[in-house]
């Protein structure tokens, strides 16, 4: 590589690190390429809707197992809650066998 294109690089580089962008490569499949840039792109305005969408695709990703308290959340959404369900078992001794 030439050092005029080798420069013309470090300048465009250099241009998007003032504006707080940096660029770098991923590894997707290509039915996501056109998804993957778009989202790029919009993550690179300021706006309050791209605070938002950044916020909901974090959450997405961190996933709902890293918070503490997932099983008993999803427990006390379940429609049966408050059905008085009478959940005992009676206790059996158990049979005898010889040995």
């Amino acid at each position: 590589m030439g050092s005029s294109q080798r420069r013309a690089i470090q300048n465009y580089r250099s241009r998007l690190s003032e504006k707080g962008l940096v660029r770098f490569e991923v590894l997707g499949r290509d039915t996501d390429r056109d998804l993957i840039r778009s989202l790029a792109k919009r993550l690179t305005e300021d706006t309050p809707e791209v605070s938002q969408l950044r916020s909901a695709v974090s959450k997405s990703m961190a996933g709902d197992g890293s918070k503490k308290g997932g099983i008993l959340a999803a427990l006390r959404r379940s429609p049966l809650v408050g059905a008085d369900l009478d959940l005992k078992h009676p206790h059996e001794e158990g049979r005898e066998i010889d040995i």
